[in-house]
């Protein structure tokens, strides 16, 4: 009896540690896997083909306000893209006790800084996401829209050791504003603060390095809740930015001037212009104003809120703009 019962006993703890290893072992591929991190949760898709012994590229996809990661993945149909061109995607989820409207809160000064708030909440979801996957960490990009545009851009700007590219959908610069009501000028306006003296903000935050800050920015001609001139005042902010990052001071090194402009239509759909910034051989900028497209993710799903089906295909616009930048 006593045999049987020492051998039932090591049969269950076996069993623990086959459970146990389970549980901590990293998702299958083509899965969505749930996490917290302080007190945030996120979603992360584990794309179709995730092999544990291939690092891959991690895009940390931040959605606007009245949305959740779900909503957000739909309308980008980022996931598909992920599944086809092999990268990790990290959706963080605005908490309602945070904000009700689930905007993230970017105009606080709390917000607007390295290693506090909401920014180092999301940095602190790339780290857990990196100890439990395979990321390639040269190669970890951050994009969004609305709100969750200028997270991003707070992001790239504090962050740059982190992120090696970030995109701007249909949102501002940052430090646009620095309180409630100067949000609300700002979105409608513009910013009352120089895109320039943000540029060098956003490079002292991220420690003033030597490197550039490669963002692509994404707006509609026609935005009715964050007018087209915050667009302009991101991509000059971030120009300004990598012109103190490529040699250590501002001398137009790095000029808020197009090296080339390309104008493209989506087929029955909506016009839109390209602005390249290439300076040093390397990509620094590219500015998309797509015509008449409001408020909206381009080429998004009509299934869902924000969705600009006629407009070019914003996902991919995003993909092609990051897989073209490695953290040095």
């Amino acid at each position: 009896m006593k045999r049987n019962a020492v051998a039932c006993a090591r049969t269950w703890l076996l069993l623990l540690a086959v459970l146990s290893l389970t549980a901590a072992a990293p998702a299958r591929a083509g899965t969505w896997v749930h996490g917290v991190e302080g007190t945030r949760g996120f979603q992360l898709w584990v794309p179709t083909g995730y092999d544990a012994g291939t690092p891959l590229p991690l895009v940390v996809a931040l959605h606007g306000c009245f949305q959740n990661p779900s909503q957000f993945a739909g309308l980008t149909r980022l996931n598909e893209k992920a599944d086809a061109e092999q990268f990790l995607v990290l959706y963080p989820n605005q908490a309602t006790f945070a904000n009700p409207t689930q905007c993230w809160n970017f105009m606080l000064v709390l917000n607007q800084t390295r290693d506090h708030g909401e920014p180092a909440l999301v940095v602190d979801m790339v780290e857990q996401v990196r100890r439990r996957y395979a990321v390639d960490a040269r190669r970890v990009y951050v994009g969004g829209v609305s709100s969750g545009a200028v997270l991003a851009g707070t992001l790239l700007a504090c962050y740059s050791d982190v992120f090696a590219a970030g995109m701007i959908g249909a949102g501002a610069m940052y430090k646009a504003a620095t309180t409630i009501s100067g949000t609300g000028f700002a979105m409608l306006f513009g910013s009352i603060y120089h895109p320039d003296d943000r540029g060098r903000d956003a490079w002292v935050c991220s420690g003033r390095p030597r490197h550039t800050m490669p963002v692509l920015v994404v707006h509609g001609t026609k935005d009715s809740v964050v007018d087209l001139v915050n667009g302009r005042q991101a991509t000059r902010q971030f120009l300004q930015t990598s012109d103190y990052g490529d040699d250590g001071v501002a001398n137009d090194s790095i000029r808020p001037a197009a090296t080339q402009v390309t104008r493209a239509s989506v087929p029955g759909g909506r016009a839109y212009t390209v602005e390249d910034y290439v300076y040093g051989g390397a990509l620094v900028a590219r500015h998309i104003e797509v015509q008449g497209m409001d408020h909206a993710w381009p080429g998004g799903d009509s299934r869902y809120p924000f969705a600009d089906p006629s407009g070019p295909d914003g996902t991919a616009l995003m993909w092609d703009f990051f897989r073209q930048h490695t953290r040095n």
